[in-house]
Order: structure tokens, then C-alpha cells, then sequence
């Protein structure tokens, strides 16, 4: 929400700079709950002293929501106890958890950005062809985060409609991990596969639908010939050797069963127009059980901008697990030692000496 102006409080696992490998506390105040005060009082029956609105409770679930399903899972008559717990707002947590996995990948060269493709119906039509540069150019304060300006604008217009409508609009992003080693992840187990755990981490983000790797659902409407990524010599390489190989397309998006190759790691998410609809749908009141429109609780027109940068936290967080199950070790010293041998071992393995030598 515009209210918030988050700033993350460290309370432990961190000295002058350094992890010590006890737990890493962090704490994310959240301005909006003083005006919450009395409606989610602790006990029983809340002190009248309570600041915050006294709110009535939610008795008419919300069409794409959890309150019906999960008020029915867990009992709850006041959907207010569902619908809080399954607030995006949680998500707070994963991108500062993000920004420590993102300083020990940031060690390895890796670098993790994203743009949005798509809002409304207004999309770039090929994102695996924008290249990484032009994306971390995007400013971080961009509206959008859309590399194009005309669709950027077309965003915005859809964007501006829904609104007007008291309606909401969904979209797509696109995350890009940069300079990722080969090898990260594992072709020989089901869970070891990355790009399954990849898949797992963005479906887990609110509102996420589907979930892309590379060309994504595109590979399905096209010949091989047009999907798989050919394998050639690269051009420039150091005399005396033999080029090393690379490929002219990534249209895998860095993955190759469940492994990276090398390529920028690209993966996609699809987020669902949000749930709260200021002109509501048509619910049930589980007290009345009467036809009633569903349920109004603060909410925006299209969050799939935020989302892009929770989907950056996630990608972070699966890529530094990969990458302490690939090299291990005790400290910092010792996992970058290994990285810098591996990288050197495929370095050698992708380049022979030539016959004149």
C-alpha cells in the first residue's frame, strides 16, 4: 500500500557486516495497524481505549479469494481471520529475506532483475528478447517497469480504465538472473530439478496463475527447429584453443533438464487481476446464506509491478540454495574457492588446445 514506507530492522545473526550462522531476525513494522488496533485486538474483548476502526465481520467471501475455501478449512466465521493471513502483505518478509540471497549471489556475479510484459491485455510481444542491460536500466521507481515505452503507456491506460470501471487488471513479469554458473540444480531427481523449484517459488507468490521457463508456453505452438537452442562456436575466443561453444538463441531460458547452462536464467509468471473488486461480484453471506455482492476490503487496481519484485526474491532465494547444495562449505571463503574451481573446470572442459599445438 502507498501507506507503508518499509525499512528492515536486523535484530540478530548479523555482526559489523557479517552472518555468524545463527538465525537472521528481521522486523517490518507495519504503519496501517494502528489503524487496526481495535478491530484485531489480541483479546477477547478488545479495550474500547483501542485505536482503529471498530470493522463488523466479513461474512461474504470474495469470487477468486481464499476466504470461502479456507474459512471453511479452518473453521472461521469471520472471514477476517483468512483474508489477513492471506494478505500479500507477506510478502514484505520475502523480499527482505531476498535482499540477504541476493548479496551472497551479488558475491558470485550473479545479478537478478525483472520487467513487467504484460498488463491488461498490453504486452511486449517476445520478452526472451530483451536483453538483460535493458532491463537493469529500468528505473526503480518506473510505474510499470516495461521496457517499452509504447506498451508501457498502454499499460498505464488499461490500468486508468479499470479503475474508472471499479474493476481490476492482471499481467505478467519476467525475472533474469545474470551470469548464473552451469550445473546449479540436478536432471537426476524430481525435486532436485531446478526449474521445478523455481516454479514452486513463483506459484507461491499471491494472485501468480502460471509460470513460464524461457519461451514458456510458447515451445507448445512451435517445431522443434524453432525451440531448442543450437549449440555453436563462439567467436573471439583466445588464440591457440579451439572457441569455446555458446548459443545464439536462449530460448530455454538457461534451464536444460532441470540444470543451467550457462545462458541467463529467464523465468515468467502470469498474476490474476486482483480479488477485491470496488464494483463487487455476486457473493453468498454465510450468516444469511442470501445472495449479497461480495465482500470490499482495501485493496489497488493491478499489483503486477510489486509483484515482479517479490518474483526476484523468490528467484534469489531458490538460486542461493542452489548454489550452497553445488558448492557447499563452512564460510564464504571456502564456497567461493569452490565456485572459482568449478567455473575454471568447465572454462577448461569447453576448450581443447589445436592441432598445430
Amino acid at each position: 500500500m502507498a501507506i507503508e514506507r518499509d525499512q528492515v530492522e536486523v535484530l540478530s545473526g548479523i555482526r559489523r557486516g557479517e552472518t555468524l550462522g545463527s538465525p537472521i531476525s528481521l522486523l517490518i513494522r507495519n504503519r496501517d495497524w494502528v489503524n487496526w488496533q481495535y478491530t484485531m485486538s489480541v483479546e477477547a474483548s478488545p479495550d474500547e481505549s483501542l485505536t482503529g476502526a471498530r470493522r463488523a465481520a466479513v461474512t461474504r467471501p470474495r469470487p477468486g479469494h481464499a476466504d470461502l475455501s479456507a474459512g471453511l478449512k479452518y473453521e472461521r466465521h469471520d472471514l477476517r481471520d483468512i483474508l489477513e493471513r492471506a494478505s500479500a502483505r507477506e510478502t514484505a518478509a520475502r523480499v527482505a529475506a531476498g535482499a540477504i540471497a541476493r548479496t551472497l549471489l551479488r558475491h558470485l556475479g550473479i545479478t537478478i532483475n525483472s520487467h513487467v510484459t504484460e498488463i491488461g491485455g498490453a504486452r511486449i510481444d517476445d520478452p526472451t528478447a530483451v536483453p538483460f542491460h535493458a532491463i537493469a536500466a529500468l528505473a526503480a521507481d518506473d510505474d510499470v517497469r516495461c521496457v517499452d515505452g509504447t506498451v508501457a503507456q498502454a499499460m498505464r491506460a488499461a490500468v486508468d480504465a479499470a479503475r474508472e470501471k471499479g474493476d481490476t487488471v492482471g499481467g505478467a513479469f519476467e525475472v533474469v538472473a545474470h551470469q548464473v554458473p552451469v550445473g546449479l540444480g540436478s536432471h537426476t531427481q524430481w525435486d532436485r530439478k531446478l526449474d521445478g523449484q523455481l516454479a514452486q517459488a513463483l506459484m507461491s507468490i499471491h494472485a501468480i496463475k502460471a509460470v513460464g521457463v524461457g519461451a514458456g508456453p510458447n515451445v507448445g505452438h512451435l517445431p522443434g527447429s524453432l525451440v531448442h537452442d543450437e549449440i555453436v562456436r563462439a567467436e573471439g575466443a583466445a588464440s591457440g584453443t579451439l572457441p569455446a561453444i555458446t548459443r545464439p538463441t536462449n530460448r530455454a531460458g538457461g534451464l536444460e533438464g532441470g540444470v543451467t547452462n550457462g545462458e541467463d536464467l529467464r523465468v515468467s509468471a502470469w498474476m490474476k487481476p486482483i480479488s477485491t473488486l470496488m464494483t463487487p461480484l455476486r457473493s453468498v453471506d454465510l450468516v444469511t446464506m442470501e445472495e449479497e455482492p461480495a465482500a470490499i476490503e482495501r485493496s489497488d487496481v493491478c499489483a503486477v509491478p510489486a509483484a515482479a519484485v517479490v518474483g526476484e526474491a523468490m528467484v534469489a532465494l531458490v538460486l542461493a540454495n542452489a548454489v550452497i547444495d553445488k558448492f557447499g562449505g563452512d564460510s564464504w571463503a571456502s564456497l567461493s574457492h569452490a565456485a572459482r574451481t568449478w567455473q575454471a573446470t568447465v572454462a577448461a572442459r569447453l576448450t581443447r588446445p589445436t592441432a598445430s599445438s
